[in-house]
C-alpha cells in the first residue's frame, strides 16, 4: 500500500467518525462510534478511534462527557451549555436542553462555581 493510499485511508477513517459525531443528535461513547463508522468504513478498528476522538478533542472538534462509572462519550464542541441524561437501562446517554436559571446561587456563601454539570438518570423512553 502506496504513502498516498494509507493517507487516503485515514482519511476517510477521520471522516466517518466525524460524521457519526456530528449527525448523532446525542453525546456517543468510543464502541457506539466505532459501530456507527463501521457502516462506511468497515476495516475501522477501536484504536484507531480512540486515537481520533484523542485528536478530535485536542483540536477542539470535541468535548469529552463524563459519565460516572462509564465510558467517556464525546459531543462536538460548539453546542451551547446544557446537561446529560444517562438510562440505566440501555446506558445511552442524551442532550437535555438548557439548564437552571440560578443554579450558581445553589453554592455555599463566598464560593464561586466556575462551570457545573448536571447528570440525569433513569430511563430512556425505548427502555
Amino acid at each position: 500500500m502506496s504513502k498516498a493510499d494509507k493517507m487516503t485511508r485515514k482519511t476517510r477513517q477521520r471522516e466517518a467518525i466525524r460524521n457519526v459525531l456530528l449527525h448523532s443528535g446525542r453525546p456517543l461513547g468510543p464502541q457506539e462510534v466505532l459501530t456507527e463508522a463501521q457502516a462506511d468504513v468497515p476495516g475501522l478498528g477501536i484504536a484507531t478511534v480512540y486515537r481520533t476522538l484523542k485528536s478530535f478533542v485536542e483540536e477542539g472538534l470535541l468535548k469529552p462527557i463524563d459519565v460516572p462509572g462509564h465510558p467517556t462519550c464525546y459531543e462536538p464542541s460548539e453546542m451551547d451549555h446544557h446537561h446529560h441524561f444517562h438510562c440505566r437501562s440501555c446506558g445511552k446517554v442524551f442532550d437535555v436542553a438548557g439548564c437552571l436559571a440560578g443554579i450558581s446561587q445553589l453554592c455555599p456563601q463566598g464560593f464561586r462555581p466556575e462551570a457545573h454539570e448536571i447528570f440525569f438518570y433513569g430511563r430512556c423512553p425505548a427502555c
